[in-house]
């Protein structure tokens, strides 16, 4: 079992008569990227800043490494690194004479460490280029490699790929996936784009009015969109056919112009088809349908605090 790098005991943040974070646990392991899934406003931001000792806790610990943030906390953040919002850097300056100025906030990092970084960012051929120069997906990759300095085993990163092209969010995800399962940093990363998250992360916590609702596994949330495959028969009359294959198999049946769309596994297809033919239906087309990651979680919210839309 890997060891535990992050543990979010009973967090919960109180501004006045309004509850934020709402007794939130989970833990992150080592060389695990673990998703913050939740919509605008769910409590995310909130949690971050409380895990990096930016706000107060009301009720709780977070402890990095062991270290409590409350009892321990200067040995709890050098564990720790990360980008809130938008990596901030001087702009007349180089990446190179950026990365130099904060490891000089630190007392031991070199030039090695330095070029450590920079090509685990993929940065090696830009680096001497100035900040104001770079792309706003350069720029967030220099923003990580400067909370990779002083080699922490935690790095929390707060909606990475807001504002980045395709290409940029595709670099992102690729660096750190390596990271991750490379150097065995653990990355917590907080995003309300679903799809994203699917492609980045190796565990999903989905957060909504400051509750936990869930905590899935990228294998379990697999299994979940395949438990909500469809196929569609595409019939000349759909009404007829639906009718035989609900008197048969009594599966919930769904119409869509001249299409009949069957909740059933792919083994099921011989048997319908048999069943259309048999009753003299003709039959222009079979398809899967599967749900798509956000109708798998908008049901596990549905059903644990209520509708709600993620954007």
């Amino acid at each position: 079992m890997p060891n535990k790098i992050l543990e979010v005991k009973n967090l919960t943040k109180i501004y006045k008569n309004r509850i934020a974070v709402d007794d939130l646990t989970f833990d992150v392991y080592e060389g695990e990227i673990f998703g913050f899934l939740g919509p605008n406003g769910a409590g995310k931001s909130t949690t971050i800043k409380m895990i990096t000792g930016l706000a107060t806790i009301s009720r709780g610990d977070v402890y990095i490494c062991g270290y409590s943030i409350k009892k321990n906390f200067e040995l709890a953040i050098r564990q720790l690194g990360g980008i809130i919002e938008n990596p901030e850097m001087y702009s007349y300056m180089s990446g190179w004479d950026n990365l130099k100025f904060f490891a000089n906030l630190y007392t031991g990092i070199t030039d090695e460490r330095i070029h450590e970084v920079v090509k685990l960012v993929g940065l090696e051929n830009r680096i001497h280029d100035k900040f104001k120069n770079y792309s706003l997906g350069m720029k967030q990759r220099l923003g990580i490699a400067q909370a990779l300095l002083h080699s922490p085993k935690l790095l929390i990163l707060d909606e990475p790929t807001n504002g980045l092209d395709p290409n940029g969010i595709q670099e992102i995800r690729r660096f750190l996936k390596n990271i991750a399962h490379t150097q065995k940093i653990s990355v917590l990363i907080s995003s309300h784009i679903l799809a994203e998250m699917e492609q980045m992360c190796d565990t999903i916590a989905i957060i909504d009015r400051g509750k936990l609702i869930e905590i899935k596994n990228i294998d379990q949330i697999r299994k979940g969109i395949m438990g909500g495959q469809k196929i569609c028969f595409k019939v000349d009359y759909p009404n007829f056919a639906g009718k035989l294959i609900y008197n048969k198999y009594k599966l919930d049946i769904e119409l869509a112009g001249n299409n009949v769309i069957v909740p059933c596994e792919e083994a099921m297809i011989p048997s319908i088809v048999q069943l259309l033919i048999s009753n003299r239906l003709s039959i222009f087309g079979i398809n899967t349908l599967t749900k798509s990651l956000e109708e798998v979680f908008l049901d596990i919210i549905k059903q644990r605090s209520g509708s709600i839309t993620i954007t």
